[in-house]
C-alpha cells in the first residue's frame, strides 16, 4: 500500500505534538494501522499544511500526491475547515471543489477516501455559525461520496469526539486522544481495524471568567491578528512528508 494524506492542520496532526516538537496526528496513526493490520511495510506521504484552504488542497496538494513515484494506491482528503472560519463561506463551492478531487482521482485510478472533520463548535466563538456551515458541508460531501461510490468517514457526527477531553487548549484542534480516536474511526470504516474505543477519561473544560480571558488572549486574539494581516499559520511551512517514507509493520513478540 502507498498512502498519501492531503489537507490542513487536521490532517497534518496539529495538537498531537511529539517531544521534539514535531506533530504526529491521525493520518500518521492510520498509516501505522495499515502496516500493523497488513503485517507489512506501508509507504506513506503527508502533504497537509496547517492553514490551507480547500482550493489549494484539491489542486496543488492533490496534484503533488498524484505525481508521486510510484503513484499512490490510496489518498485521504479532508478540507474546508479554514474556509468555514472566514466570512462569506460558500459551502456549495466547497462541495464542488471536493467533487473536482473525486473526479481527478477517478481519472487517475487512485482510491480516494473523503473524511469530515471533527466538530469543535461547542466551545468556539461563533460556534453556532461554524456548526451550521460544517453540517451543510458534511451533508454535501456525504451525498457526493454516495453518488460517486467513494468511501466517506463521518467524523463530524461522532458524539464521543465532541467531549472536551479530546481537544487541545485552543479548542479548535484535537489533542493526541482526539487524533487517536479519528484514526480508529478511519481504520474501522475501511475494514482495517476494530470499532473505535472511547478514551476512558475526560477533563472538565474550565469556563470561568479568568479562564475565558486567558483563552481569548492566548488563542483568539493571535488568530484575529493573523487574519487582519492577511497571514496564515501555515505561511512558510512545507509538508512534513513530501515524499514516500516507509512505515514498517510492528515486530511481533517472540515467545
Amino acid at each position: 500500500m502507498r498512502y498519501a494524506a492531503i489537507g490542513d492542520s487536521f490532517t497534518e496532526g496539529v495538537g498531537d505534538e511529539l517531544p521534539d516538537g514535531a506533530v504526529r496526528g491521525w493520518a500518521d496513526r492510520v498509516a501505522a494501522g495499515f502496516a500493523a493490520g497488513r503485517g507489512g511495510q506501508v509507504h506513506y506521504a503527508n502533504l497537509a499544511v496547517r492553514g490551507r484552504l480547500l482550493a489549494p488542497i484539491v489542486t496543488e496538494q492533490l496534484e503533488v500526491a498524484l505525481a508521486l513515484d510510484p503513484a499512490p494506491t490510496l489518498i485521504t482528503l479532508n478540507g474546508g475547515g479554514n474556509d468555514m472560519l472566514r466570512p462569506g463561506c460558500d459551502v456549495a463551492g466547497l462541495v464542488a471543489l471536493t467533487e473536482r478531487a473525486v473526479r481527478r482521482c477517478a481519472e487517475a485510478g487512485v482510491r480516494l477516501v473523503l473524511i469530515s472533520g471533527a466538530d469543535p463548535s461547542d466551545r468556539l466563538p461563533f460556534g453556532r455559525t461554524i456548526h451550521r456551515r460544517a453540517a451543510r458541508l458534511t451533508e454535501g460531501v456525504a451525498a457526493l461520496a454516495a453518488a460517486h461510490g467513494v468511501d466517506f468517514v463521518d467524523v463530524f457526527h461522532d458524539a464521543e469526539i465532541r467531549r472536551p477531553g479530546y481537544w487541545s487548549a485552543d479548542r479548535l484542534h484535537l489533542n493526541a486522544a482526539g487524533h487517536e480516536r479519528v484514526a480508529q474511526l478511519v481504520l474501522a470504516a475501511l475494514g482495517e481495524g476494530p470499532a473505535a474505543r472511547a478514551a476512558g477519561h475526560d477533563s472538565a473544560a474550565a469556563r470561568g471568567l479568568l479562564a475565558e480571558a486567558r483563552y481569548y488572549r492566548e488563542h483568539v486574539l493571535p488568530w484575529l491578528a493573523r487574519r487582519l494581516r492577511g497571514r496564515s499559520s501555515g505561511d512558510g511551512r512545507v509538508a512534513k512528508h513530501a515524499t514516500w517514507i516507509p512505515v514498517p509493520a510492528p515486530e511481533r513478540a517472540s515467545g
